[in-house]
Order: C-alpha cells, then sequence, then structure tokens
C-alpha cells in the first residue's frame, strides 16, 4: 500500500486523521486497471468465481513498524511527500539504519490467529489476506532468502513456538474454510539486489541501472521467485497470490518475469488467483481500487481494500470508522459486483485494538440477519435507487433491497418506494430480521412496500434494513 503521509509516532497526535484519509481515497482511485484480461486456465476461473461469492475478506498489514505506530515501510523510502519527526528525522540513513534494528525488538507474544480467525468469521468474512511482506523487505515468514525475518535470532519472538506467524494464521483460518491470500510486495528496499548499498536510494524504483547490471538485475528476479516459491510449497492451500508494487512492471523496465512465476506458483496451486495489482494483463485476474468504491459496476472482478481505520498499519491513536459507516461501504461494494477487503493492523504486540473487534461484532450481528443478500448475490439493475441499494440471489429468485440508515437504528417511513426493473410478479416481499407482514403495490416499474405502524420506529434493525423480494 502507497502512503502520501508519513509520520513519526511522537507527532501523531498532531495530524488529522481525515486528511490522511481522503488522500488516500483520491489515491485508489487511479490504481483500477483499465484493461481487464479474463483468464483462461478453467481451475483460475473457477476458483475466481468461488472468491466472487464471498464478499467479504480480512485484509492484515503487519511488521516491525508497529513498534513506532508508524505506516509501514514508506518512512525509509527516500521521496519528496514523505515527512519524517523525531529523534531520527534529520539524517536519512540514521532513520533507516534505526528502522531496520526495529527488528531485535520485535516481540508480540500477544499473538493469537484463532483469536482473529474466530472474530472475522463472526462477522461474516469469508477469506483473508496477509502480508507476507511488505515493501521494507521484512519478511513475516521463514524465508531462507534473507536473515531479515521474523523467524531469524535476531528478532526476539523467533523463540516462541509460533515464530512463523504466516504459516500460524493460513493454519487459523483455513481450519474454518477460510480462502487464504498470501500479499508480497514485488520491491524490496532491504534486499542488495533491489536497493543496493553502492547507490543510496532515490525513490520506491531499484536504484540503479538494470541495462548496466543485469546479473544483479538477475539475483532480484531469482531472489523473489524463490521467496515466492516457498510460500507456494510450505504454507499448504493458497488461494490468491496478491502482489503489491505495481511500480515494478515490464513497462517500467523492471520485469521479474512474471510468467515464470506464475507457472511455478500454479504447478504447486493449481487454480491460483494472481493479483498483480495495476499491471494489466494476464496476471491481474481482479483489480484493486484502493480505498475508493467505483460509482458504477464494472464489467471485471474487483475487490476495494479499505482500512478500518485511517492507516493500514497500526496506530495507538488510529480512530476507527463507524459500524454505521461500515456497514453501509459493504452494502454498496456488493451492490456493485465486488468484494471489499477490510484491513485491520495488529500491534507490536500482536493484536487488534478492543474497536476494531467491537466493529467485527457489530457487523456480524448485521450478517446474521442480512448475510444471505451478500454472500453469493449477484449485482442487479438498477443497482440503486437514492438510499437503496440492490443485490440478487445466486439463482435469481430473490432480490435483495437495502435501505440504508443515516443512523444507527434503522427508522422506516410509512412507505418505501424504490424502481425495480424486469420483474412483472411478486409473489412475496420480507424484511429480513422481523415478522412484519407487507403489502405492497408494483406498477410502471416501481414497488411500494407499506410499513407497518410499529415496525416504522421500533424495527430493531440497526444500520440498515433489507428488504427480500421473491419472484
Amino acid at each position: 500500500m502507497r502512503k502520501l503521509l508519513v509520520i513519526f509516532p511522537l507527532l501523531l497526535a498532531g495530524i488529522l486523521p481525515g486528511k490522511h484519509a481522503s488522500a488516500q481515497e483520491k489515491e485508489g482511485v487511479h490504481e483500477m486497471s483499465k484493461d481487464y484480461q479474463a483468464p483462461k486456465d478453467p481451475l483460475v476461473i473457477r476458483k475466481l468465481s468461488k472468491w466472487q461469492d464471498q464478499r467479504f475478506g480480512l485484509f492484515m498489514h503487519w511488521g516491525t513498524y508497529t513498534l513506532w505506530g508508524e505506516v509501514e515501510s514508506w518512512s525509509i523510502c527516500p521521496v519528496d511527500w514523505v515527512v519524517r519527526k523525531g529523534p531520527y528525522s534529520d539524517d536519512y540513513n540514521t532513520y533507516r539504519n534505526a528502522y531496520e534494528h526495529l527488528q531485535y525488538d520485535f516481540n508480540p507474544v500477544d499473538f493469537n490467529p484463532e483469536k482473529w480467525e474466530k472474530a472475522a468469521k463472526a462477522a461474516g468474512m469469508r477469506y483473508v489476506v496477509f502480508t507476507t511482506k511488505h515493501h521494507d523487505g521484512f519478511c513475516m515468514f521463514d524465508t531462507k532468502e534473507t536473515d531479515y525475518k521474523i523467524t531469524s535470532p535476531n528478532t526476539p519472538f523467533s523463540k516462541n513456538p509460533r515464530s512463523n506467524v504466516t504459516k500460524e494464521i493460513f493454519d487459523a483460518f483455513r481450519k474454518d474454510s477460510f480462502m487464504i491470500g498470501a500479499y508480497f510486495s514485488k520491491p524490496d528496499w532491504h534486499s542488495q539486489y533491489f536497493w543496493w548499498k553502492y547507490y543510496p536510494p532515490k525513490d520506491e524504483h531499484v536504484n540503479y541501472d538494470i541495462k548496466k547490471f543485469p546479473d544483479r538485475w538477475q539475483k532480484f528476479n531469482d531472489f523473489t521467485y524463490n521467496q515466492i516459491q516457498e510460500l507456494m510449497t510450505g504454507y499448504g492451500p493458497i488461494d490468491i497470490l496478491w502482489l503489491d508494487g505495481g511500480w515494478v512492471r515490464p513497462d517500467g523496465k523492471q520485469s521479474i518475469d512474471m510468467p515464470r512465476i506464475a507457472n511455478m506458483a500454479r504447478s504447486h496451486q493449481p487454480g491460483l488467483i494472481i493479483v498483480d495489482r495495476t499491471v494489466p494483463g494476464e496476471f491481474e485476474n481482479y483489480t484493486t481500487p484502493e480505498q475508493s468504491i467505483p460509482d458504477k459496476p464494472l464489467p471485471y472482478p474487483w475487490e476495494t481494500c479499505m482500512t478500518m481505520g485511517y492507516s493500514w498499519s497500526y496506530s495507538p491513536r488510529d480512530t476507527y470508522k463507524p459500524s454505521l459507516q461500515l456497514v453501509s461501504l459493504l452494502v454498496k461494494i456488493v451492490s456493485r459486483g465486488g468484494n471489499f477487503l477490510l484491513n485491520i493492523g495488529p500491534s507490536d504486540k500482536g493484536d487488534w485494538a478492543p474497536e476494531a473487534y467491537k466493529r467485527l461484532e457489530d457487523m456480524g450481528k448485521w450478517m446474521d440477519i442480512n448475510g444471505e443478500g451478500i454472500h453469493g448475490s449477484r449485482p442487479v439493475a438498477p443497482y440503486s435507487d437514492k438510499n437503496i441499494y440492490f443485490t440478487q440471489s445466486k439463482d435469481q429468485h430473490s432480490i435483495y433491497a437495502y435501505y440504508l440508515s443515516d443512523s444507527d437504528d434503522v427508522k422506516l417511513p410509512a412507505e418505501v418506494t424504490f424502481a425495480v426493473q424486469d420483474i412483472k410478479k411478486i409473489s412475496r416481499v420480507a424484511l429480513l430480521g422481523t415478522k412484519a407482514k407487507l403489502q405492497w403495490t408494483l406498477k410502471d416499474g416501481q414497488l411500494t412496500i407499506k410499513i407497518p405502524k410499529n415496525i416504522q420506529e421500533k424495527s430493531g434493525l440497526k444500520y440498515s434494513a433489507a428488504f427480500k423480494i421473491s419472484a
């Protein structure tokens, strides 16, 4: 994930979270690929369809940067929009050295992936994507390619029997039928084959001329290939390889030979979904608008990745989106045919903030009532009408009309009217979560539902009401 603002933890209180969020939202729009190439492998097609049915997933950014409450990786990138403050900020090399030495203090003793899985499952999440390595190069898995990893003797947590946290997370979630996604950063700012110490880094790109040093770049290609091979062979069944760092790409003269990587990965993981995000072509099996929602359905598989708070990584001063907003985001994304990948950053101690658990609990209670119109659903015209958003069951027998509330407690008017398309006859209209007997009329493409007086003010529903319309 890319940041438009980087801050040191001692001065977090002086930053307005809203400004950070709006910057992210603007960036997300530009990260949607314009050209989509559908996969041809029937196994990939089948798995992609299964993934679309899940609709709601968990994203986790986690690394040594949580010791500082710092945004992930970007504070060590020497670009002019990065702002460093604090005791190491006067000198880049001093700052980067201190950052890389965070490894020596990283000891997330509260790590308990079963606790995360239980909360995610109860919230209605059905797949997980975990950051095995971010741009800073610190590996959250037991790679043989570098000692800059959580299982290194240099890292205190290596003494813990569960130190290979990637494997522990994947195993815990897989036991409860979650689809498993491995986030992997293509750029690696710790690797001497990407940021060679012979030259100072200038930006997020490789810091030497690949044409002049092709052997060094080939070593980086092999390094990347070997690490991905480790993930594809030592961590059980993997459903998604989620590749970040789209500036590493062939048209940017930084090819890592994706055909070679894809062939290897799918030889070990048949049907693997590959998300070479923001790089259009055969290895971007679905697209990933970041911190944003398309204003209309897209003609290909897609997923909004978004933070629960304002940062991808954990910050003790983060502010979490209200449950009402999170439910509304889920409904809007799914109504447009997308999946919602919601990020929660674990702390340096290895747990989520209490607010994150509370948000998931609230979403889970809502999903218990309304999830049938989310999981396995499909978009259906007219997609939305004012504050009402539509989905359709996979068998096309039911349409769900989600009435988004502007307050936590749903208050319905005496009549709810909205447009419907291609419906000539309705056998039943139900308000999920209630036993209300509803009357309705269908005329000229408009469905009007009369709401009983006792339901209007005291429906007992939260965040959004769902009308199930059966043909």
